[in-house]
């Protein structure tokens, strides 16, 4: 009750400073075809869409709604239509907030990188500080099947003209509270005339997962070997970090960064470089970190698959899986338009020895945004890839252990048709680790 009544405050504050003179309100109305996997026998079923999505903008304020019905036509003894309850009834371990709260798809206050932004709803790339206990976290990946509503909210201390720190804070799923991270920094030097030095930033990060189980108890199906355990104790992880701006020019930004970070009284710490340096129209994106850590030590513990690879971590956390402590590596490549129109980053992480128990990953991403290519103003698109535990270069292209997402839109007019598919594989299921969901969606706005 504390938690809710807090939010409300919150947002209570900031509707009271809506422009409303500036009120933009607009509706979509989505036409699909969606497929889910079955919860209690695993099978791929497909469903019509109707999805129903207004939205209203005043000012930084903005607010947009998802109201979507799947149902299909069965045919036969009288059950000739079905509406999938799922979406509308709790059913099993779902709670009514669980549930009714991701009707709301998203409520923001400003962006990200303002002194005052709050948003609620769902997120794809939340990162604390440096990002070695959080980077890139997204609570979106059991969607469409199970939606959260999660929080970010961030204040700097510029909002009020002191240039002296702020804080950060991502609540993944404000329905149960089990995955709560907040970042308080400070800017040492903000005071001060000096161009670099008065951004320079220290700041103490703190990390919780009350119930690495979560997920694997909600999902009936594939069967994870954890599901009916008990809720154990939870995740704590906190650290220091600091983080300095060497060059800040128009072609080169160059910054210098390090983290201590403490896991289960197991310690970790990271020095690393990156930046951006302009060619042309496109921005190279670079970085690399050295990393040392002890026994069973996780590096970004809350990365950007860590919904889906929970269990996973929490038995090295746990103890149950041994992984060797060692000197490690991370690399990042990548490029952008000057408008950010065309993005591409690719990141690879590991240790730089043999037998440590766990072996590199690689993660991929490609962003295309409408207007990037000439002849195609209309084409956008987003992608994911992401394979764990590279044993040799081959295993790239292996199916095993990776994380699949497409969105390719196509919009002409007011209409835009969506091709969406997922694919992720559960190396800890019982049966079939494979799920598969894709979609075909037609939206109108008005």
């Amino acid at each position: 009750m504390k938690r809710s009544i807090l939010l409300a405050g919150i947002l209570g504050t900031l509707l009271g400073t809506l422009p409303l003179q500036s009120l933009e309100t607009g509706t979509s109305i989505g036409l699909g075809v969606v497929s889910f996997s079955e919860e209690k026998t695993g099978e791929t079923i497909s469903y019509q869409l109707l999805a129903l999505r207004p939205h209203l903008t005043a000012g930084k304020f903005s607010l947009g709604l998802n109201l979507e019905i799947h149902y299909r036509f069965t045919g036969g003894d009288g059950q000739d239509f079905e509406i999938r309850e799922e979406d509308w009834n709790p059913r099993g371990e779902m709670n009514v907030l669980e549930l009714y709260l991701p009707k709301i798809d998203y409520l923001r206050y400003g962006q990200k990188g303002d002194s005052l932004f709050l948003s609620l709803g769902s997120f794809s790339d939340a990162t604390l500080g440096n990002g070695f206990i959080m980077e890139s976290y997204s609570n979106q990946l059991f969607r469409p099947e199970r939606p959260l509503f999660g929080a970010l909210f961030d204040l700097d201390a510029l909002a009020v003209g002191l240039p002296y720190g702020g804080i950060e804070t991502v609540v993944a799923n404000t329905a149960a509270w089990d995955v709560i991270a907040g970042r308080l920094f400070i800017r040492p030097l903000g005071g001060m005339n000096l161009p670099l030095l008065s951004r320079l930033q220290v700041g103490g990060t703190l990390a919780v997962d009350r119930d690495p189980y979560y997920h694997v108890q909600k999902q009936e199906s594939p069967q994870n070997p954890f599901a009916d355990k008990s809720t154990p104790d939870p995740v704590i992880i906190w650290g220091v970090d600091t983080r300095i701006p060497l060059v800040e020019a128009e072609r080169l930004r160059l910054a210098v960064f390090g983290d201590v970070v403490n896991q289960d009284d197991r310690l970790g710490g990271m020095v690393g470089t990156g930046g951006v340096l302009r060619a042309g129209p496109l921005g190279i994106l670079y970085g690399g970190q050295l990393r040392l850590y002890e026994d069973n030590f996780i590096p970004t513990y809350f990365d950007s698959s860590y919904d889906r690879r929970r269990v996973e971590r929490f038995r090295v956390y746990d103890g149950d899986r041994d992984v060797k402590g060692t000197l490690g590596w991370l690399a990042r490549l990548g490029f952008s338009s000057a408008q950010e129109g065309l993005r591409f980053v690719t990141t690879m992480s590991g240790p730089f020895e043999d037998g440590t128990g766990v072996g590199p990953d690689l993660q991929s991403t490609l962003t295309i945004a409408e207007g990037a290519f000439p002849g195609f103003p209309g084409l956008s698109f987003s992608g994911t890839y992401q394979t764990f535990d590279l044993a040799k270069p081959a295993d790239i292209l292996e199916a095993e252990d990776t994380l699949l997402g497409i969105r390719l839109n196509i919009r002409s007019g007011p209409v835009v048709i969506s091709l969406v598919t997922d694919l992720r594989h559960d190396p800890l299921a019982e049966g079939d680790p494979w799920t598969i969901t894709s979609g075909l969606e037609t939206t109108i706005a008005f």
